[in-house]
């Protein structure tokens, strides 16, 4: 089992970064007579927690405000403007103004006056902008249907002209305020998504972190994310707080049941309030953070640099230097309400054991909920239900079948030992954090040269302590090594081994997305390699740049698409961040395939757009979003919304072929390390091109 460990503990700190699009808001309609052929046509909107859309009267330079439009029909009339709840007003910080919003459920009304017996349907449309907290999705439309079967009593109208004069100058009036409010968003909207992408509205929040609000975490990244979660269960099982606690409590079960049956259906119990105390856990953190604003944890610079010190702080505790405890009066507390007995004593119980286990499982249940918070949605949760289902498994399994427990290793030295490893593997991941930091700011301040000797300084020392050659000054003399210590030993050695030739540019796969990228270096070519680079700035184009694998790479779109035209190439779009570890995993493993890399420097024309870039645009270039109204300053915002509005999704990375015309080739490509697919994606954009 301890075997088992150590190559578990290895494993557990990787996770992924996907996105995909919301609809936070659905609509219903209904119809209500009110007699004399007067009817109330009903709009209900359900929206999302944590998301609002706002009144038709909504002040210039606002968000969109909701508009209604009832096409023109010889059928019916309206009879005055759609009426709206009261909704909720409030002193908007981001757009400095007095705002009315509506939020969980709105119910909207528009009176009409029936003009036909004739069975008609009457299709209207709602142009609305959904915003949360922290951001915006772009302003949009919805159709809504209102069916009017055949009515049975005739339709008196003795004054048919006035009232097809009155509906007409009605509907128009109606239809006129609706489209001026819708033109205006639209008109900024579309034109403002140019050629060049300088005047792209902000349609989030200033930051682009911020722009996350569309993530959610999608099945397989939840999956992946509840199986790390797991094995970080199994992790904190080996630990002293943890480990010992096994036999005594189903000690205890076994012994103060009546019977076996018995024993078992109260270890189950048992299991199961250990799950339900950790997944309230995750339920609390999703709930405090809210479940979309979590995303903005990938690339926000402070977030990532308290997460640096929270790990650094865990590291240090594990390694013995403290330990992180709870109130003891906490642990009265729970103890008392633990010998009631029954049910309730049971899940007492399990509380003291979360408590009494805080200083082991702490640092392990921070680190799962940093990385389960960069993929917002239930993340929290999923992370939380893996982890506790580990811890809670063996209570319930070894309950059920005793004779187990005598397989078991006995306490001793190495619980303390599996802290230590542990600790080292939180250091580590620290500095994620902190070159995430780095990137976004691009400070190059940790490039990949200074990240990579650091984690061959960290695991060097890792494994001189498997190997007995340091010891901490509260571990257990070491008079041997245990096989499964040195077969560890063994692995962490090879894995320094493998690091050292990254410092000279080394592509390192197994490790990519967690060192910056061979780029972000100080020397991208190799060290004493000062020809290739002067080289390479001979022959690289005007404005471009050597990128990812040597590829030439426009930064600038507008310069981009002319080079593109001048050698009649198409366009590859890269949304990509400097922070985004899937878009490092395909520079690094599927980017340099020989039939890749040569299309890529061959065939197409290279765009990246960093959506994390916060080098401060020109003053000209900065415009103020007719959306939120605030002006977007950095980079990365313009090429953020670029991304959002023209192909309606945040994820990184996402790959678009274009034409000229800036028409798309083919289905925009994400995330794909199958170096097959994405070969014979570019293939088939590249055809298209041709035709």
């Amino acid at each position: 089992m301890k075997k088992l460990f150590y190559c578990i503990v290895f494993l557990f700190t990787i996770s992924n970064l996907t996105a995909q699009i919301y609809d936070p808001v659905s609509f219903t309609t209904s119809v209500k007579e009110l007699g004399e052929n007067k009817y109330t046509l009903i709009i209900t909107a359900k929206i999302d927690k944590t998301w609002h859309i706002y009144s038709q009267n909504v002040p210039s330079g606002g968000p969109a405000p909701t508009a209604f439009t009832f096409p023109k029909s010889k059928n019916y009339k309206t009879i005055g403007s759609v009426i709206e709840p009261a909704g909720h007003e409030v002193d908007d910080p981001v757009f400095n103004m007095r705002i009315k919003y509506f939020a969980d459920k709105a119910v909207f009304t528009q009176n009409i006056e029936r003009k036909t017996a004739d069975a008609f349907t009457i299709d209207a449309s709602v142009f609305f902008m959904v915003c949360n907290d922290n951001s915006c999705l772009p302003p949009g439309d919805k159709e809504i249907k209102f069916i009017f079967k055949k009515s049975d009593t005739p339709i008196k109208n003795e004054n048919a002209a006035n009232a097809v004069k009155e509906e007409k100058n009605t509907d128009l009036t109606a239809k006129d305020e609706s489209s001026t409010k819708k033109q205006d968003t639209t008109n900024n909207t579309t034109n403002s998504v140019t050629k060049s992408g300088k005047a792209v509205p902000e349609s989030l929040d200033n930051n682009r972190e911020k722009a996350s609000a569309g993530k959610t975490a999608p099945e397989e990244s939840l999956w992946t994310l509840f199986f790390f979660s797991f094995l970080g269960g199994l992790a904190a099982l080996f630990t002293p707080c943890v480990f010992p606690m096994i036999p005594m409590t189903v000690s205890f079960f076994t012994k103060q049941s009546k019977n076996k049956a018995v024993g078992i259906r109260n270890a189950m119990f048992y299991g199961f309030f250990i799950i339900v105390i950790y997944v309230i856990l995750g339920s609390l953190v999703t709930a405090v953070f809210g479940a979309d604003a979590l995303n903005a944890l990938a690339t926000n610079v402070t977030f990532n640099i308290v997460f640096f010190l929270l790990l650094v702080v865990f590291a240090i505790s594990f390694l013995g230097a403290f330990e992180i405890v709870l109130p003891s009066s906490w642990m009265t507390k729970v103890d008392q309400k633990s010998e009631i007995g029954g049910i309730v004593g049971i899940f007492f119980m399990a509380l003291a054991l979360a408590l009494v286990s805080f200083s082991c499982t702490g640092p392990i249940v921070g680190t799962l909920l940093v990385q389960a918070a960069s993929q917002a949605g239930i993340a929290p949760i999923i992370g939380m239900l893996g982890f506790s289902l580990a811890i809670a498994l063996p209570f319930t399994l070894f309950a059920a079948f005793p004779g187990w427990m005598n397989s078991l290793p006995k306490s001793g030295g190495w619980l303390n030992s599996v802290k230590v490893v542990l600790g080292f593997l939180e250091l580590a991941l620290a500095f994620k954090f902190l070159s995430n930091a780095d990137l976004v700011l691009q400070l190059h301040l940790l490039e990949r040269e200074v990240f990579l000797a650091i984690w061959i300084a960290i695991f060097s020392v890792l494994a001189l302590y498997l190997f007995g050659k340091i010891q901490l000054s509260h571990d257990t003399p070491l008079t041997h090594i245990s096989v499964g210590r040195l077969s560890l030993g063994i692995a962490v050695l090879a894995f320094v081994v493998y690091l050292i030739p990254g410092l000279w540019g080394a592509p390192l796969q197994y490790i990519s997305g967690f060192p910056p990228a061979k780029q972000y270096s100080e020397s991208p070519n190799g060290f004493g390699n000062t020809t290739v680079s002067t080289v390479e700035k001979t022959t690289l184009p005007e404005g471009a740049e050597s990128g990812p694998n040597g590829i030439p790479t426009f930064h600038d779109y507008d310069l981009g698409l002319a080079y593109a035209k001048k050698v009649n190439k198409p366009v590859m779009i890269d949304f990509t961040g400097y922070a985004c570890v899937n878009c490092r995993k395909m520079e690094e493993r599927v980017w340099p395939d020989p039939k890749v890399l040569h299309t890529l420097n061959n065939d197409v024309v290279l765009i990246s757009l960093y959506v994390d870039d916060k080098r401060p645009l020109a003053e000209k270039e900065q415009v103020v979003s007719k959306i939120t109204g605030k002006t977007l300053k950095f980079t990365g915002q313009k090429w953020s919304e670029l991304q959002i509005l023209k192909y309606k999704t945040n994820a990184q990375p996402y790959y678009v072929l274009m034409d000229h015309s800036e028409n798309d080739l083919n289905k925009p490509s994400a995330y794909n390390p199958n170096i097959e697919e994405y070969y014979n994606w570019l293939q088939e954009g590249i055809n298209n091109f041709k035709k």
